[in-house]
């Protein structure tokens, strides 16, 4: 098969995970045929597997080291598995023994390879590959079966000639097959079907006719994320404050000024929404009463007294609607000292699902940039909190990055 064009290269991150069968042969060109459609290629191998095809045979094929123990100690020093497993946009199995099969439906984690598919959120592929009697069997058919409730997605496998001689179904399907099927699903929207609400920019609260508190936000990351939603298949409905920013392609905007308005939009959108994403800068207080005429300045007085009110709480409310209608919700924080703690208590306190904690003290980031650095926090099945840091990078990649973040949280409901 040639090499894709430039245009139509998925640069994804593929964990090639090789078991221990004969059809690991063909491992080797699946690995090739990857590299030429532009993924990014990292290999795992289990220990059997090293006894059909050598760890230096994929290295040359990738560029990259190939991991072979979930006891290397130069590897785990920094748990290397964990990063694999976050590194990873799809993780691919191929071939997939019926022992593999096995042990991935009972939820083992005996060795590298089967402690990453448990400890990664990504989209998780097999291609199966035995005889045809050990396919055709009722535990690998229950195993199977299991496995595609549990989110994995089976190529094949093909029916024909097999190493033993024997002829029926159990062929690992061949390398270009199992490329094909792959970029297909590469390109079905990962976010298809959902519906997301975003809140962005910041909102007005009136003094009087002509003037208003506010702040600095522009609204660019919720734009971003409006449009990485939007880009991922998602039906998206932006919230948005006054901002000068033109409406992303595919996004519904709904405009709105004080955090009133903004609250409002929010209850009625968010119980139809699967993903409730909270970006709005959104003050804290309005007056009790805006002047219905411009306050004048009073000749002798050097103060002027304004009495203020809470806002609503968008996110919080959004987080405290019954569980039959509530969405998984997203916050931001902006701070500008100790991030990770306000952030974590920001995420007990109101009740999110995840937060996007950004240190708007930094110099070229945030309010009014197009580059931005986060702190992720989401809540892990087990009750805990899991974190990840994302570098300064422009705001649209921030907002794939958090997307998917929440669509992987989305995708696996954490205990609340």
């Amino acid at each position: 098969m040639s090499s894709l064009p430039a245009s139509s290269r998925p640069g994804h991150k593929v964990l090639l995970g090789i078991s221990a069968g004969i059809a690991a042969y063909k491992s080797a060109m699946l690995a090739r045929l990857l590299k030429q459609a532009g993924c990014e290629v990292r290999v795992v191998m289990t220990e059997g597997a090293q006894a059909f095809i050598t760890p230096l045979t994929l290295q040359a094929l990738t560029g990259e080291p190939v991991r072979t123990s979930l006891l290397d100690p130069e590897a785990e020093a920094g748990m290397g598995h964990i990063e694999l497993a976050r590194w990873a946009d799809t993780i691919l199995i191929a071939p997939a023994t019926a022992d593999l099969m096995a042990r991935l439906a009972a939820g083992m984690a005996d060795d590298l390879l089967t402690t990453l598919c448990l400890a990664s959120q990504s989209r998780k592929v097999m291609a199966p590959a035995m005889n045809q009697a050990m396919w055709s069997h009722p535990a690998t058919q229950r195993n199977a079966a299991r496995l595609a409730e549990d989110g994995w997605r089976l190529l094949g496998p093909a029916s024909g000639d097999q190493a033993c001689g024997d002829v029926g179904p159990g062929r690992m399907l061949e390398p270009e097959a199992i490329l094909e099927a792959l970029l297909a699903l590469f390109q079905a929207p990962e976010a298809a079907g959902l519906a997301v609400t975003i809140t962005a920019g910041p909102t007005r609260e009136p003094l009087d006719p002509v003037r208003y508190l506010s702040n600095h936000s522009s609204g660019k990351m919720g734009y971003a994320l409006a449009e990485a939603a939007a880009e991922l298949g998602a039906r998206v409905t932006l919230i948005s404050g006054p901002v000068s920013l033109p409406c992303p392609a595919g996004v519904e905007r709904l405009e709105v000024e004080t955090a009133v308005e903004m609250h409002e939009a929010a209850q009625r959108l968010a119980p139809e929404s699967d993903l409730f994403i909270g970006c709005a800068a959104v003050a804290d207080y309005r007056a009790e009463s805006a002047a219905e005429h411009k306050i004048k300045k009073v000749e002798g007085e050097e103060e002027l007294v304004l009495r203020l009110v809470k806002n609503p709480d968008i996110i919080a409310a959004v987080a405290a609607l019954p569980t039959e209608h509530r969405p998984l919700v997203v916050g931001f924080a902006a701070e500008t000292r100790d991030l990770a703690t306000y952030a974590r208590d920001k995420l007990a306190r109101k009740g999110l699902d995840m937060i996007v904690a950004n240190d708007v003290s930094r110099e070229g980031l945030g309010f009014g940039s197009d580059h931005n650095a986060a702190l992720l926090l989401w809540r892990s099945g087990d009750g805990g909190v899991d974190q990840e840091s994302l570098d300064p990078q422009p705001k649209r990649e921030m907002a794939g990055a958090v997307i998917r973040r929440a669509l992987a949280c989305l995708a696996r409901p954490p205990s609340r």
